[in-house]
C-alpha cells in the first residue's frame, strides 16, 4: 500500500509536468544528423520539440539500462556460480542426513564413537 502512495506521489508530479512541457513546447524543430546539409539532406526530420526531447530522454534511459546491464554481468555471474555451490552443498548435507537417519554411519568409529559409550 506504502508502494501505491508513494508512486502515486512521484508519478503524478512528473506526469503534470510532462503534459506542461509538452504543450508549452509544440513549435516545430528541424533536426538535422548530417552537420554539413542541414535543411535538404535525407537525414533530417521535422517534429514538436516536446517530442524530440522525450525521445531523447527514452533513448538515454535505454542506453543506460544496457550500459548497467552489461557492467553488471560479472556480479551475476558469481551469483550464479555461489546458487550452484549452495545448491551442492544442501544437496551434500541431505545425503548425510540420510545417511545418519539410516544408521549406515560407523557406530564403533569415527570422530564421534565416544557418544555410543557406557559411563564408567
Amino acid at each position: 500500500m506504502v508502494k501505491r502512495i508513494v508512486n502515486w506521489l512521484v508519478l503524478l508530479p512528473v506526469a503534470i509536468v510532462s503534459v506542461v512541457v509538452a504543450v508549452a513546447n509544440r513549435a516545430s524543430v528541424t533536426v538535422s544528423l548530417d552537420p554539413f546539409g542541414r535543411e535538404l539532406s535525407p537525414l533530417s526530420f521535422t517534429a514538436p520539440l516536446f517530442a524530440v526531447v522525450l525521445l531523447a530522454m527514452m533513448l538515454g534511459v535505454i542506453i543506460g539500462g544496457f550500459a548497467v546491464w552489461w557492467k553488471q554481468g560479472r556480479y551475476r555471474k558469481r551469483c550464479r556460480q555461489a546458487e550452484s555451490e549452495l545448491a551442492a552443498a544442501r544437496a551434500d548435507a541431505e545425503r548425510l542426513r540420510q545417511e545418519l537417519g539410516r544408521g549406515t554411519a560407523e557406530t564403533s568409529g569415527g570422530p564421534l564413537a565416544f557418544f555410543n559409550r557406557p559411563a564408567a
